[in-house]
């Protein structure tokens, strides 16, 4: 037996897969577990497997568990930790987990559907379904690239729903399932093919979805001609007052040169005593 003590004063490792998605019976695996210090004892664990623990002496801050062939009692929750080798007996808090999930070749892969189909508009209502001859199992819904999305049913019969009561542009993106037989927690089927939710109005780049009004309460003779583009009606005001503005300069030079013309021009004046010039 022995005895160690978790010591918070050293960083919990982080662990990770070398593959992101399900892992195939027969292929093979590694799980690296990363610290911050060297000259440390790397060590590997299963949940609810004492008999599984492995340990390293890497050369570096990281070690490699290699798994040369996966097969079903492969699949599971692991961790790691480390210990000093100046101190044997202190080990570091255990590593966040990470899940290996085996396939099993012998389960057919699930069908993947929405309903509505195709574009939906914000705040609709959409079911993702996910349809299997697995009565009595274990279906898992994933979403590419975001972890937090996974959500997992336990079937009656042989499709499972996941609604999405008012979409947003947080829940677009790219859907799959599988599934487990309770039996077998740690084998799953192949992912499904995956299925495309697409929000109207709000895919990746879209700035302006639809077009904006023209400004009400414009009269008086001026209007503007055709369709700009979000924004634009600002430009023309500014190039209108520019105008103003060069207008009046040109008014403001012109007047004195006009005036001083006017003024200095020979002029007749009459008598009213007489019908010709003086």
């Amino acid at each position: 037996l022995t005895l160690t003590l978790p010591a918070l004063s050293l960083p919990r490792p982080s662990i990770s897969l070398s593959l992101t998605s399900v892992t195939a019976s027969g292929a093979g695996a590694t799980i690296r577990c990363q610290g911050q210090r060297r000259d440390v004892r790397f060590f590997l664990h299963k949940a609810g497997d004492l008999n599984l623990q492995r340990q390293m002496d890497p050369a570096g801050d990281g070690a490699e568990f290699l798994i040369p062939t996966v097969g079903r009692q492969h699949g599971g929750s692991y961790s790691c930790s480390y210990r000093p080798r100046s101190e044997p007996f202190v080990s570091s808090q255990p590593s966040d987990t990470v899940q290996l999930v085996v396939a099993e070749p012998s389960y057919p892969k699930p069908n993947i559907s929405l309903r509505p189909s195709g574009r939906v508009a914000p705040g609709a209502a959409v079911t993702v379904r996910c349809e299997c001859q697995c009565r009595g199992a274990r279906v898992l819904l994933s979403k590419a690239g975001d972890s937090d999305a996974r959500r997992v049913i336990d079937l009656s019969g042989d499709v499972a729903e996941f609604p999405i009561r008012s979409v947003s542009q947080r829940d677009a993106g790219s859907y799959s399932c599988q599934y487990s037989t309770k039996s077998n927690p740690s084998v799953w089927s192949e992912p499904s093919n995956p299925v495309e939710l697409i929000v109207a109005g709000e895919e990746p780049g879209s700035m302006y979805p639809l077009p904006a009004p023209h400004p009400a309460g414009l009269s008086g003779g001026l209007a503007l001609v055709g369709r700009s583009e979000p924004g634009s009606a600002l430009d023309f005001t500014h190039a209108n007052v520019a105008r103003l503005a060069l207008g009046a300069a040109v008014l403001l030079v012109l007047g004195p040169i006009l005036a001083e013309v006017y003024y200095s021009h020979p002029r007749e004046v009459q008598d009213p005593g007489r019908h010709g010039p003086l």
